[in-house]
């Protein structure tokens, strides 16, 4: 099985951001990683007018699109209970990735990498559980586990690639 790396948050905290950047790190040092991202929100990954989306409107309740570079698989379940984190990595294509990232998924039991910008200590409590193998913040404080520098993407990416080294 791929390896899972969650980069869990409180929101607002960045991990968007810093997953863009790592992403292209990793890819410039070979890794190819995958991700799965949770959202809260609605979402919509269609766009109206397209196709696609008229189709899906319509009444579809899968529509697949494709061409030479990417395709993309739309599926509705409006009356399903959110799917689990497993039947999602097997969506993935582990042939093609070194290492599946995730953007949230705090609750899970995934290896993750937390992140904070400060506030309440309590708060920051939440974020770790036994699962968290290191935290990445933009100030010192007092954590038992590898403390990463939050705007330091390159010693980020480092630890990744150290700890994807280890799971092989």
């Amino acid at each position: 099985m791929l390896p899972l790396l969650a980069i869990t948050a409180f929101s607002g905290t960045g991990k968007t951001t810093l997953l863009k950047q790592l992403i292209t790190i990793l890819k410039a040092r070979g890794i190819r990683p995958g991700l799965i991202k949770h959202t809260h929100h609605n979402m919509d990954i269609d766009t109206p007018g397209k196709d696609s989306f008229e189709l899906r409107k319509a009444g579809a309740d899968q529509v697949m699109v494709f061409n030479q570079q990417r395709w993309a698989l739309i599926t509705e379940t409006p009356q399903q209970p959110e799917p689990d984190l497993q039947f999602l990595i097997g969506r993935m294509d582990p042939s093609s990735l070194d290492i599946i990232l995730l953007e949230g998924f705090k609750h899970e039991p995934v290896p993750k990498i937390a992140l904070w910008r400060g506030g309440e200590e309590q708060a920051l409590a939440q974020l770790l559980d036994k699962y968290v193998i290191a935290v990445a913040s933009d100030r010192v404080i007092p954590v038992k586990l590898p403390l990463l520098d939050l705007n330091n993407t390159q010693q980020i990416a480092d630890f990744i690639a150290a700890w994807l080294l280890d799971q092989r």
